[in-house]
């Protein structure tokens, strides 16, 4: 059994920072690209950003310069820096990740439950 297990969501002020983490814990054997979606209400889920195994990132437009994805392979841990937010980044957010499971041949891409992201004042 794997999964993610998202935090760090909230109320915040327009302007203001929150920081998202996604756990990734059971019979893991490695995980390869890693990301966060986000899904407004009455919005299709699209993609914030991606970072591969290697670091290299991906950024959706509406979040560049003010979001940042960064990963620790030792911990199998996302997070998602949310810097300068508006009120249309209200969202539950998502984290994903490619693993290759114990006892499997190929990688299969696992869904944390999301996390609450308002931003309000």
């Amino acid at each position: 059994q794997v999964q993610l297990v998202e935090s760090g969501g909230g109320l915040v002020q327009p302007g203001g920072s929150l920081r998202l983490s996604c756990a990734a814990s059971g019979s893991i054997i490695s995980i390869n690209t890693m990301g966060w979606s986000r899904q407004a209400p009455g919005k299709e889920r699209e993609l914030v950003a991606s970072i591969t195994r290697f670091g290299n990132t991906n950024y959706a437009d509406s979040v560049k310069g003010r979001f940042t994805i960064s990963r620790d392979n030792a911990k199998n841990t996302l997070y998602l820096q949310l810097n300068s937010l508006k009120p249309e980044d209200t969202a539950v957010y998502y984290c994903n990740g490619e693993i290759l499971k114990r006892y499997t041949v190929r990688p299969t891409t696992v869904w944390g439950q999301g996390t609450q992201v308002t931003v309000s004042s």
